[in-house]
């Protein structure tokens, strides 16, 4: 933990100096390879020193610190970026990085390393599931924008993805020690967990694109005007942990999750009647149902998840565990994204099918712009009338276009929630004594 910490500290610092996207894109790259262990290591830890009777305190807390900071990142970046520069996304890390690795060699001591384990660790398993993990986010960031296989860059993604995928699963069947022990599948609550985890992915990172989409290509809002437009689903999460902890020792936890899927429907069934003209005001009430659900959903999914596991497998099932949820975020931006672009040049088809010389209606509204800007000196009133109304059919097929995906998300999580009805009611105790090993 502790070198994932410094290591996550120092990249940040290289980030920061970064001159050009290719050194950025390196740096982060860094970052993310070091940094990743640290939420996986603390869901272990929590899971392993805390008994079954403090998980009420704990998972709230390790499932606030997992989805915080990816709610609250636009705002306070656009905070950030706005009153300082964007070196100051990445400079913000350092004191307290270097705090924290400090803290954690001085202060942790409930494990030992076992260094014995390098001479069977997997090394054909760690760059198969680099190389499947990997080019899949590629494919899944960049495939929407570029028509998938027709761009090259996509295909040989691709292709790599696919021969690191043959091998990542092979040694991970075949090797005495594998990467990742896929066995923890075989538990069934961890696997409900796992999947669970996955559509909530979808819910914390796709509803934090969909949001600064919006307010950026609709409203026209600049960073820091989208981040005081958002920051009420983190205040929703921070004040909704605590409660999520009390009610998880107080009613079903299959009950809970229940709640916070349908509060997850519930909000984006709210964004489906949204209108250009939509505002803070307007979307306070689903990012609250946002923030409140997603506590809901998260402690209940931790606790299911990961504990009934035994101590022997937490360390190994935890990353596997946050794996799903940063899966699930990256194919639900590529298929929101896919469903965005896709949608939006359908509604752009038929709304413009209406907008023809031979519409009554479109003639009159063009006739009438062009009277108003002829009123406007410089203008050429003709043009700057026809451009106008090809915006407004333009931003009106965009929102069509994002009702459809909040739609879309809608059903999904009410599915959801239904489909926990069939699930096994979790066991009161945890595998692990609580103590450390």
């Amino acid at each position: 933990f502790t070198i994932a910490a410094a290591g996550f500290t120092a990249a940040s610092a290289l980030a920061a100096t970064a001159t050009n996207i290719d050194q950025m894109i390196v740096y982060r790259a860094i970052q993310g390879f070091i940094g990743g262990g640290m939420i996986p290591s603390v869901f272990a830890a929590a899971f392993t020193i805390f008994p079954p009777s403090r998980r009420a305190v704990v998972s709230p807390m390790i499932g606030l610190v997992a989805t915080l900071a990816p709610t609250i990142g636009p705002t306070v970046g656009g905070y950030i970026s706005h009153a300082m520069s964007w070196h100051w996304l990445f400079l913000i890390n350092v004191v307290p990085g270097i705090l924290v690795a400090t803290a954690a060699w001085t202060l942790i001591d409930f494990d030992k390393p076992n260094l014995k384990l390098f001479s069977k660790f997997d090394w054909w398993g760690l760059a198969g599931m680099a190389a499947f993990l990997g080019c899949m986010e590629y494919v899944l960031e960049e495939g929407p924008n570029n028509d998938w296989l027709q761009d090259q860059a996509v295909f040989i993604c691709a292709a790599v993805m696919s021969i690191g995928a043959v091998l990542f699963f092979w040694r991970a069947f075949t090797a005495e020690e594998p990467i990742v022990d896929l066995r923890a599948f075989t538990n069934v609550n961890f696997a409900f967990g796992s999947l669970f985890s996955f559509v909530v992915g979808i819910g914390l990172y796709g509803l934090t694109y969909l949001y600064p989409v919006f307010l950026g290509r609709i409203r026209g809002y600049d960073s820091m005007m989208i981040g005081e437009a958002l920051f009420v689903s983190g205040l929703a999460m921070f004040f909704t942990a605590p409660v999520a902890g009390i009610l998880s020792n107080k009613i079903d936890l299959r009950l809970m999750m229940m709640i916070g899927f349908f509060g997850f429907a519930t909000g984006t069934w709210w964004m489906t009647h949204l209108t250009a003209d939509w505002d803070f005001y307007e979307l306070l009430i689903p990012q609250i149902l946002r923030g409140c659900s997603m506590m809901l959903c998260m402690v209940p999914i931790n606790n299911i998840a990961l504990g009934t596991l035994p101590p022997e497998r937490l360390k190994n099932a935890s990353g596997l565990f946050n794996l799903t949820r940063n899966l699930g975020g990256a194919v639900g931006l590529a298929v929101i994204n896919t469903v965005l672009i896709d949608r939006n040049a359908f509604h752009y088809a038929r709304l413009a099918e209406h907008v023809q010389w031979g519409s009554a209606e479109a003639q009159q509204k063009l006739q009438n712009m062009t009277m108003n800007f002829e009123q406007t000196a410089g203008l050429d009133a003709t043009k700057a009338a026809i451009s106008k109304l090809s915006g407004m059919v333009q931003q009106q097929a965009s929102l069509l276009s994002f009702m459809d995906v909040f739609y879309m998300l809608t059903v999904l999580f009410a599915t959801l929630g239904l489909f926990v009805l069939f699930i096994r009611k979790p066991a009161d105790q945890a595998g692990g004594s609580g103590g450390g090993h």
